[in-house]
């Protein structure tokens, strides 16, 4: 399927997206100004969700930026697991009001699907296997393939630096924003991994790999119990940053569990999730505006 060309347009205070079916997303940009937040006032934001299209069709693309003072560096927030959802698109607005040009594509388009809804806890409840199902269906070749396209949309948008990119994934797609770093090193100065998974595998894109490969600044920022990364490959993830001299920090978050920084989760540790932000803005701001 030949990709369909993305289209916004502007009607006042509110943005609309029209994707490819010509459906509208409209999305309020009445905030009040201001880049430099208070706690009476938030900058205003310019959100879209547009079709954005890639080699195998188009990926739906929620992007959220401030309105003044561009370009911004791009950030490429990468979803976990559950898919697209309003608290992954407040987390990418929390970041954008910190003077970014964040980008978070739809990483199941290829299933044709976007929102994947509540899951519940259960392994053998549908809606569980179905997410497995999904996080199956694609791997790191296809989400480089697709990070290039989203990189070639940057470039034709006056509000976004491209020059110097940061990435951050979340659980599946913590591997995904190290690769970025290693796929597009001119270009990617620094990656987070937070509660990543497959961080330490025998194949040659294997997160713990990167640091031989990149000269972005790495941060893996990970749960203290978490099946997904236990304790022994954060030791062996940690070992091989040493060995490679990388610009790489590996920490651990005391009494957290995976999926920590989420809301929305029964998980949520607010004092962990706040460092986590702190940690992610300290390291855009070392490397994305010199």
């Amino acid at each position: 399927m030949m990709p369909t060309p993305f289209k916004t347009n502007i009607i006042g205070n509110w943005q609309v997206a029209l994707c490819c079916a010509a459906f509208p997303a409209i999305v309020d940009t009445a905030w009040p100004a201001n880049r430099r937040p208070t706690n009476e006032q938030k900058p205003q934001m310019i959100d879209r969700q547009i079709e954005i299209p890639t080699k195998d069709d188009h990926t739906t693309t929620f992007i959220t930026h401030p309105e003044r003072e561009g370009p911004h560096p791009v950030i490429l927030f990468y979803m976990d697991a559950p898919a697209i959802r309003e608290e992954l698109r407040d987390m990418a607005r929390r970041l954008g009001t910190s003077g970014y040009y964040v980008m978070l594509p739809n990483l199941y388009y290829r299933s044709g699907v976007m929102e994947i809804g509540p899951v519940p806890q259960d392994p053998e409840s549908p809606e569980r296997k179905r997410m497995f199902q999904l996080m199956s269906s694609i791997n790191i070749p296809m989400i480089m393939q697709d990070t290039r396209a989203l990189l070639a949309f940057a470039e034709s948008e006056p509000a976004a630096r491209t020059d110097r990119v940061g990435a951050v994934g979340y659980c599946m797609s913590g591997r995904y924003a190290i690769n970025a770093a290693t796929h597009f090193p001119d270009r990617v100065k620094a990656a987070a991994s937070i509660y990543g998974t497959h961080l330490v595998s025998d194949q040659p894109d294997s997160p713990h790999l990167a640091g031989k490969k990149t000269k972005a600044e790495l941060y893996f920022g990970c749960a203290e119990t978490d099946i997904y990364a236990p304790m022994e490959t954060i030791e062996k993830l940690r070992h091989a940053m040493a060995e490679d001299d990388a610009r790489a920090e590996v920490e651990i978050y005391p009494g957290t569990h995976h999926g920590f920084a989420f809301p929305k989760r029964p998980v949520y540790h607010r004092e962990a999730a706040e460092r986590h932000w702190e940690r992610l803005t300290s390291l855009y701001r070392r490397n994305l505006w010199s």
